[in-house]
């Protein structure tokens, strides 16, 4: 498939290195020449300087015989553009742009991406996808990452192992036999900054992140197990007022159950615009890092405090201080994917990447209809899919115990029906289930194989 990528940012670059990876022709374009040089010599891609938004652009990156483009840029405006483009005069048949702005993203103007208007296929908000992940971090803190599969019904839990994990130094094997009617199981192990599948013959130990595959209504019983305690924050203070934060807190607000919040912001107009949006939440004008701010928001008596200004650096100092004035658990924001072995060592509880977001939410719009969700692990190391298995697939009719899977493949769950069903040699994979798997980066091709699933769109 041919593929033009305009961006050559985190984002950008990210889908870049995923669908080269899997052996698609990839253009990536960009007004800025040395990030296009810094693609091409990383990555299998051609490159292009220039506005994406230009037609002899687009042109000299192959638009007249693309199958998508991926508009990515940092302006909405470029990206919106570039579709119509792509449209108009390449009929490009796929379009997915990238879109900030709240106010292109409201309802009332869902006309405007019709195809005789706009004519974008699928629109990607970083900050709803960002948003929707601080809710769902807020919904489980006992993990540092978490994500839904199967309708609601199945959950990832990433959990940092700490010494009081009841389970430590027990073969993964020995987990069945000790809590057989337990319907979750371990997917993927980070130890020592390495991301790996693990065997039935692994131990987990003090300081392990590991990965979870856990049916919803065994959540609270798995976190137990793993030495954990889920108690959803009631007191939560957000440090940045901009779309993300506004966001998180008007979903609190909507939230059954009062939740009661406080936003800090430094720039005063964003302030008076979060203020005028909100009815229950405090906004508090000032700087995330005074402490006197942070005590007038009660941040020692805070179950939560959620960091998600526009700057790393910023928001991991907020959380740290946040977490010394007593508050019970942070999350920050955290572009920079190099800072996340910090976390632990700064005593923060969870972190977003909002690329990892992005990607995953960009990668489930691509892969052909029956993939149903796709999620990025840790900086693309992993990916936790799950896609509906078809007649042709060589998994239909199978014994779990009969597959020959990648090393780096693990089955997380099969759904027959609304009923999802743990992994074992003996389930059956019928036709029209659907499976959840755990593939390490260099073992998704295998799994679409597998799937019998390729990145097409007719």
């Amino acid at each position: 498939m041919k593929v033009i990528i305009c961006g050559a940012g985190q984002v950008g670059w990210q889908i870049a290195r995923h669908l080269s990876g899997e052996r698609n022709a990839v253009t990536i374009v960009d007004m800025n020449g040395d990030l296009v040089r810094r693609a091409t010599e990383t990555l299998d891609v051609q490159g292009v300087t220039g506005f994406s938004s230009h037609p002899d652009v687009l042109e000299r990156a192959g638009a007249r015989d693309a199958d998508l483009i991926i508009a990515a840029t940092y302006s909405d405006e470029v990206n919106m553009i570039t579709c119509q483009v792509a449209h108009s005069i390449f009929g490009v048949p796929r379009k997915i742009a990238r879109v900030r702005d709240n106010s292109y993203l409201d309802s009332a103007y869902a006309d405007l991406y019709r195809r005789d208007h706009l004519p974008i296929d699928v629109l990607i908000s970083p900050e709803r996808e960002v948003a929707d992940a601080a809710l769902q971090r807020l919904a489980a803190p006992a993990t540092f990452d978490t994500e839904t599969f199967m309708d609601g019904r199945a959950q990832l839990l990433g959990i940092v192992l700490t010494d009081e994990c009841p389970v430590l130094n027990t073969p993964l094997r020995q987990l069945n036999d000790l809590f057989p009617s337990l319907r979750a199981i371990v997917v993927g192990v980070r130890r020592e900054g390495r991301l790996f599948a693990p065997d039935p013959n692994d131990q987990l130990f003090a300081g392990d992140n590991v990965y979870v595959f856990c049916n919803a209504e065994d959540v609270g019983r798995a976190l137990d197990i793993f030495g954990k305690k889920s108690r959803k924050p009631e007191r939560v203070v957000i440090i940045g007022g901009g779309n993300v934060g506004l966001a998180v807190a008007i979903a609190l607000e909507a939230q059954v159950g009062r939740v009661r919040c406080k936003i800090i912001e430094k720039d005063r107009a964003k302030a008076e615009r979060a203020a005028d949006a909100l009815s229950r939440t405090i906004v508090l004008n000032g700087d995330g890092l005074d402490v006197e701010i942070l005590m007038e928001a009660s941040i020692d008596r805070a179950d939560a405090v959620l960091v998600v200004t526009d700057d790393d650096k910023t928001n991991l100092l907020a959380a740290v201080r946040a977490k010394q004035a007593g508050c019970a658990m942070a999350i920050v924001l955290v572009n920079d994917p190099t800072l996340t072995p910090l976390m632990g060592a700064l005593n923060i509880d969870a972190y977003i990447n909002p690329r990892a977001t992005t990607v995953s939410s960009i990668l489930r719009h691509i892969r052909h209809g029956k993939v149903r969700a796709i999620y990025s692990i840790g900086d693309a190391e992993a990916e936790v899919i799950e896609a509906q298995v078809l007649g042709t697939s060589p998994l239909a009719g199978r014994l779990i115990r009969d597959v020959e899977f990648p090393e780096g493949v693990l089955v997380c769950a099969v759904m027959k029906g609304d009923q999802v069903f743990k992994p074992t040699g003996d389930l059956r994979i019928e036709t029209g289930s659907v499976i959840a798997l755990f593939a390490m980066s260099a073992d998704v091709p295998r799994v679409e194989q597998l799937l019998q699933v390729t990145i097409d769109f007719f």
